[in-house]
């Protein structure tokens, strides 16, 4: 560890993970980033950005932990209904067994590498995306009614009115 500071650096991070028997790999899709495994589950850090957060962690998420699939980190989706898992080709429903295995990963990932733990993620699995299906579309839809104090809308009802 640096002195003065109360973190290991990324590369102590690196070797405290391997002791508790995490796999540590190169991952081709992000610039310097390392796919972290244990159990079929990954997620790939970075060295943080240390002018933004001197003192905090000493690796940053560059992907949420997720499923491996393929050897890719898959993300954890929210449809409203169900969670699924979602990679580049695929996309599958999760398991409660996959969500209980992402979500001790966290855990202990967060633990291991001096994260900040926050608390509506202790409670259970958070999903990357939210999509809810009834939702779908809404953003789009037709244009809100006029409102009796806009002028066009008093305009509008001056000529229906007759006055």
């Amino acid at each position: 560890m640096k002195k003065g500071s109360p973190h290991p650096n990324f590369d102590q991070t690196l070797e405290i993970l391997r002791a508790h028997t995490f796999a540590v790999a190169r991952y081709p899709g992000v610039s310097g980033g390392l796919l972290v495994s244990h159990k079929g589950v990954g997620a790939v850090l970075v060295p943080p950005r240390r002018a933004e957060d001197p003192e905090g962690a000493p690796a940053a998420y560059a992907i949420r932990p997720g499923i491996l699939v393929n050897g890719e980190v898959a993300r954890l989706l929210d449809r409203g209904y169900q969670k699924f898992i979602k990679t580049s080709q695929y996309e599958l429903p999760a398991t409660a067994s996959q969500l209980q295995a992402i979500h001790a990963f966290s855990e202990e990932l967060t633990q291991l590498i001096g994260a900040i733990s926050l608390y509506n993620e202790s409670l259970g699995t958070t999903s990357d995306v939210y999509r809810y299906d009834r939702l779908m579309g809404r953003e789009a839809a037709e244009a809100a009614p006029a409102q009796p104090w806009d002028e066009a809308s008093e305009q509008a009802c001056e000529l229906t009115d007759g006055h």
